[in-house]
């Protein structure tokens, strides 16, 4: 059964006091004195039923239409919930399917709300609780809270994880149980609403959810283990399967080109277009299409402990041997909106992944992982190294590899209103250029005689564009907004005193007020918005973004070439962009990359106007998640379970293969991310080749596997 994701917006309040009593609202399966109960499009069903545990229940049918409701109040004045932690419901879903639930609790202003929307499993009575005060799993250092519902001491309950809104506790007016336009009658079986002190359910959600290999504890699948000789012998086991597959290839060069494909042979790799369609190619000219793996590394599942060792079960100790697995970090950044309300986001870190590859091997174990790695990609058909893998692993010659620019320095930037992993640097800033020629020299180093080395992108997932129906034009907004100071802002206002001369003919063209060019220097200066009224606002907008993009582009590209002219410039992984941003990539990259989350990559890019540009695409970001192997994220794109995973894969790679720009696709990320989420921003997601343990998914890798090697033969 899918399990419905669980959204919840809420609020309160005072802070809970321990000799305040729990307060009775009502009970909906008898008729309860004091309040009122009104049935708008809900069906009150038969008697009083009761469950297994003998828990009364009354059984409501909600109706098809736009918001079935059934609203409780008080039958006098307001309830007062002072020194109350959280709402509890007694409910059941009577469906075979999950039903999404939807609890608003209005206040005595209008102002004052609480919202909930949560999705109820099909099985026994629960008791849903929804805490009163604020509340989210970004809160306790994770994107996604457990699953629920689960078991406390018997009991199943379903803790409302994530909680925001504000109301007075003391003044409480209503609460409404609904659900969003249900397209058939669906039934739930509700029962005793009363309050809770304190908030003791929402931490038991988070407690013991971790065992020592960093494994969900409340749930089971295939993969997971319960010793260090069941870890070690997986591995053991799959080696020999390693072998075998490994001696099935055949058909490619020693970069995993194909041999039936003869292209131009240059000793480096490179782009070229046969017969209307782009390939990338190996140094031995043959057509090469790059399947490829991102973050292949052993040290990208570092998760916080300090603050929250309640969360863990049996925590390896902070000695010989398990210390070289500790840490210390900090990875707050007032910039990033990724990192934006993560509690647990700094101190002491374990790292569970490199623990049980250390159980499994070892003190040879990062030797061992290493050569692990490299078999598994060759023999699950891939043959390219992504971004921000271990560095070693290209070294060693087996399978193609990529290299990062990272551009960083002291240098000015701009906000576009995305900003998810920070504002985006400012090109005409002169401390931007002298970042990228060191950024590039250090980058290009050891690998600019490499044969082996594919390429290099630039940064990655810059915010080219902001959100919205106007989110293309929020970078030129944003640099106008900015202070006088700014090099990108006075690049700006020189380009439109170009174009205009005279201020009052540019006011007039954009239908505001300017007395002077001056006028344009303040600060969050109100930069319209484009409209049908005066297109030169969007004229020049459009112009802005391309002059910025090419500046961008073209400086970055130009140290490239002077520091390596045998490799591919990759682009800049667009996970935002705009037609300027992309036209730019394509005139200034050898390819043009995105970073693309969808069921196929035809329905996450215009690649009708990027055939127009004439250059290849490499998809350097995709995945499928699910929650049914421990982390409670399912990814950017989830699917229902574990098999539909491999499906999905199949039927993305495909589609990617048969558009003749597309010359790869890079999937994101090798291992599934940390339970209690990674340091940098709280991701928590099954989307891995392999788990926490390092032990693979068989299923999804056999599927991905045959789905390789389809493209390769």
């Amino acid at each position: 059964m899918k399990r419905v994701a669980l959204f919840v917006t809420l609020a309160l309040c005072a802070s809970p006091f321990d000799h305040a009593a729990a307060v009775e609202v009502t009970d909906l399966s008898t008729a309860t004195s004091g309040t009122q109960i009104q049935l708008l499009q809900v069906e009150r069903v038969g008697s009083t039923e009761h469950d297994s545990r003998g828990t009364a229940l009354q059984r409501y049918a909600f109706q098809p239409s736009s918001q079935p409701q059934l609203v409780i109040t008080p039958t006098n004045g307001m309830w007062n919930w002072s020194g109350q932690g959280a709402l509890q419901i007694d409910v059941q879903n009577a469906m075979a399917w999950a039903v999404t639930l939807v609890v608003d609790i209005d206040g005595a202003a209008p102002n004052q709300h609480l919202h909930a929307v949560v999705g109820l499993p099909a099985g026994p009575a629960q008791t849903l609780v929804v805490p009163l005060h604020d509340a989210s799993p970004r809160s306790f250092g994770m994107q996604v809270g457990p699953l629920m519902p689960f078991d406390d001491h018997g009991r199943d309950v379903f803790v409302a994880t994530k909680v925001e809104g504000a109301i007075d506790p003391a003044q409480i007016r209503a609460i409404h149980l609904s659900m969003s336009a249900p397209q058939a009658v669906q039934q739930l079986l509700l029962g005793k609403v009363d309050t809770a002190v304190g908030d003791a359910s929402l931490q038991d959600a988070y407690r013991g959810i971790v065992d020592q290999w960093g494994q969900y504890t409340r749930g089971k699948w295939p993969e997971k283990v319960g010793s260090d000789a069941v870890l070690r012998a997986g591995h053991m086991q799959e080696q020999h399967t390693l072998n075998a597959e490994m001696a099935e290839r055949h058909g490619l060069d020693v970069y995993g080109g194909r041999q039936d494909i003869a292209l131009t042979r240059t000793g480096w790799f490179h782009t070229q277009k046969a017969k209307g369609r782009w390939w990338l190619v190996t140094p031995d000219g043959h057509a090469f299409f790059s399947l490829g793996v991102n973050a292949v590394a052993a040290d990208n599942s570092r998760t916080y402990v300090q603050g929250r060792e309640y969360m863990f079960v049996n925590l390896p100790l902070d000695e010989a041997p398990w210390h070289t697995f500790y840490g210390l970090s900090d990875s707050r950044d007032a910039e990033r909106v990724a990192s934006m309300g993560l509690g647990a986001n700094r101190g002491r870190w374990f790292d569970f992944y490199e623990a049980n590859l250390y159980r499994a091997s070892g003190a040879d174990w990062l030797t061992i992982w290493r050569r692990r790695a490299l078999d598994r990609l060759q023999a699950w058909g891939f043959n390219t190294i992504g971004n921000w893998s271990d560095d070693a692993l290209g070294k060693m010659h087996r399978v193609a590899y990529t290299l990062p620019i990272y551009i960083d320095g002291t240098f000015g930037n701009v906000s576009s209103g995305f900003d998810y992993w920070g504002r985006m640097p400012d090109p005409f800033d002169p401390r931007f250029a002298r970042a990228v020629e060191q950024a590039v020299a250090n980058a290009t180093e050891n690998g600019r005689k490499d044969p082996w080395l594919l390429g290099y992108f630039a940064d990655n997932e810059l915010a080219w564009a902001g959100f919205g129906p106007q989110g293309r034009w929020n970078l030129a907004m944003g640099t106008l907004r900015g202070e006088a100071r700014s090099d990108a802002k006075q690049a700006f206002i020189a380009m439109l005193k170009k174009k205009y001369g005279e201020p009052a003919k540019f006011a007039a063209a954009w239908g505001i007020a300017l007395a002077d060019w001056s006028a344009l220097n303040a600060t969050n200066f109100a930069a319209p918005e484009p409209g049908d009224a005066h297109p030169a606002i969007a004229e020049d907008y459009s112009a802005w973004l391309r002059m910025y993009a090419d500046k961008y582009f073209s400086t970055v590209a130009a140290a490239i070439h002077r520091h390596d002219s045998h490799h591919l410039f990759l682009g800049g992984r667009f996970a935002v962009n705009t037609p300027e941003a992309v036209a730019s990539c394509a005139q200034y990259c050898d390819v043009i990359s995105f970073n693309l989350y969808a069921d196929v990559p035809q329905h996450g890019v215009d690649l009708d106007a990027v055939h127009k540009l004439d250059k290849p695409v490499l998809i350097t970001e995709f995945h499928f998640g699910s929650d049914d192997r421990g982390p409670f994220g399912k990814g950017v794109v989830s699917v229902w379970n574990e098999a539909q995973r491999g499906e999905a894969y199949a039927r993305f790679v495909q589609a990617a293969a048969s558009d003749p720009a597309i010359v790869g696709t890079h999937w994101f990320e090798y291992a599934d991310q940390p339970v209690t989420g990674r340091l940098i921003d709280g991701e928590n997601s099954h989307i891995g080749l392999v788990g926490i343990t390092d032990l693979p998914f068989g299923g999804f890798v056999e599927a991905v596997r045959k789905a390789n090697l389809g493209l390769s033969h």
